[in-house]
């Protein structure tokens, strides 16, 4: 069936084929966990938005602080001045990294772009043409030029393949529960690294804990320490991928900090303004930041954004950053409010490679086809649960729940439920 004529006639949606999928429908309000939907009964967010939403739907606190910010000050150009709310989140964010500088863009694609070039020119200033960047297969770092090279190569950016620097790729050994050939991967893929670092490298760059679009892919602390200590020895650089991971979403503030590693550079985005508005962040160490500081104008770091440290999104981030520090056990405790419910699904005929990290719970279909994205076993699993009033948007046949820290028990129980529920119907 071919819906063209169905959708909207003016919008163009993300990651959507519309000749194959059924239109939208109209979502009015949000509250908490829950979307408002115009002409249908609400539904439970079990994403939080695309991964955005950290607290719930409307907050109050961060809608308050954006509110009392637009009556102040909405935009100022950060190029030739500063404002309270970025200098604010300046000194919280530094404390709480150890990383000194912080760097305003626009969003996750932008922040990996800023870590990158900052990266690339670090050695360039230093004098030392170091070109190499090695990343992981089944990456997903943005959709603009620089991130689509970081990126798994695949449909999504074929049409730019030749346009795309080259990139050195590491497998990613992804585990589970069960998990019998863990050490094996590990130490393959540390072999893999350690050859790749032979040749200079300017940085290493992944998600850490958790690759997120490519299937909630998650790793153990222990490999991403390793890790580091080959990536040190090398002198690359390292860089983590926060977008997703950051803001408590592992269990952790930051999920390096889990992993027990310390970056170089780290991209921020998501939960950064607790999902209200549109933000990105690079962290830079101290190191890095004086590599860019001199008299000579070919040694600064050329790059900006309009909305650079926009006044508004900086007072959702320092709003969402007090409801994160008020309340840590809301992130810090998530796990186990997951434990159960997939407990309970580990002998499921249909089910396999259950994972769990912080607020991330994920497994997979056991079904025929083409494995990944493009199976089709997800689109009808989604279709079903928000027909039973809870929105899912599997990753193929990788089904996960990554709700908002606001979520109740019912409503967590709810999700499982419809999940499980759809799994036995449909699967």
């Amino acid at each position: 069936m071919n819906y063209y004529k169905d959708w909207n006639k003016h919008l163009w949606p993300p990651f959507t084929q519309i000749a194959t999928t059924s239109p939208p429908e109209r979502v009015i309000a949000g509250h908490g966990a829950l979307l408002i939907r115009d002409k249908a009964p609400t539904l439970i967010d079990g994403i939080s938005s695309w991964w955005v939403t950290l607290h719930g739907h409307a907050e109050p606190t961060v809608a308050s602080a954006i509110e009392k910010q637009a009556k102040q000050l909405e935009q100022v150009i950060f190029a030739d001045f500063i404002h309270p709310q970025a200098e604010l989140l300046g000194e919280r964010l530094s404390s709480l990294t150890g990383l000194q500088r912080l760097f305003f863009s626009d969003n996750g694609s932008t922040a990996v772009e800023v870590a990158l070039k900052m990266a690339c020119q670090w050695w360039h200033n230093h004098g030392e043409q170091r070109t190499q960047i090695i990343a992981f297969e089944g990456a997903y770092h943005g959709d603009t030029f620089g991130a689509m090279a970081l990126g798994e190569r695949n449909l999504f950016n074929a049409p730019f393949e030749k346009m795309l620097f080259p990139v050195t790729r590491i497998p990613w050994p992804a585990t589970w529960w069960g998990d019998t050939e863990i050490e094996k991967k590990e130490e393959f893929v540390l072999s893999q690294l350690d050859n790749s670092l032979k040749k200079p490298t300017a940085a290493v760059i992944l998600e850490p804990l958790v690759q997120g679009a490519g299937g909630m892919s998650m790793v153990r602390p222990v490999f991403l320490q390793k890790l580091e200590k080959l990536v040190s020895e090398s002198g690359a650089l390292l860089i983590t991928d926060e977008v997703l991971t950051g803001f408590g979403r592992c269990g952790t503030l930051f999920a390096y900090q889990r992993a027990g590693i310390k970056p170089d550079l780290i991209s921020l985005s998501k939960g950064l303004t607790g999902g209200f508005l549109p933000m990105g962040i690079t962290m830079a160490s101290e190191k890095i930041f004086k590599a860019f500081v001199g008299e000579e104008p070919s040694l600064t770091l050329w790059h900006g954004h309009s909305f650079t440290a926009n006044p508004l999104g900086c007072a959702a981030a320092n709003a969402s950053l007090d409801l994160l520090e008020a309340h840590p056990e809301r992130y810090e405790s998530f796990e186990s409010r997951h434990l159960p419910h997939l407990e309970s699904l580990a002998n499921h005929p249909k089910v396999s490679k259950i994972r769990l990290t912080g607020t991330i719970a994920a497994f997979d279909l056991n079904v025929p086809g083409q494995q990944g994205y493009l199976n089709h076993a997800g689109k009808a699993l989604k279709a079903y649960a928000i027909e039973h009033g809870v929105f899912i948007r599997p990753l193929g046949n990788v089904v996960y729940l990554l709700p908002p820290l606001c979520i109740t028990d019912e409503q967590l129980e709810k999700c499982y439920e419809v999940i499980k529920s759809g799994v036995d119907i449909l699967i």
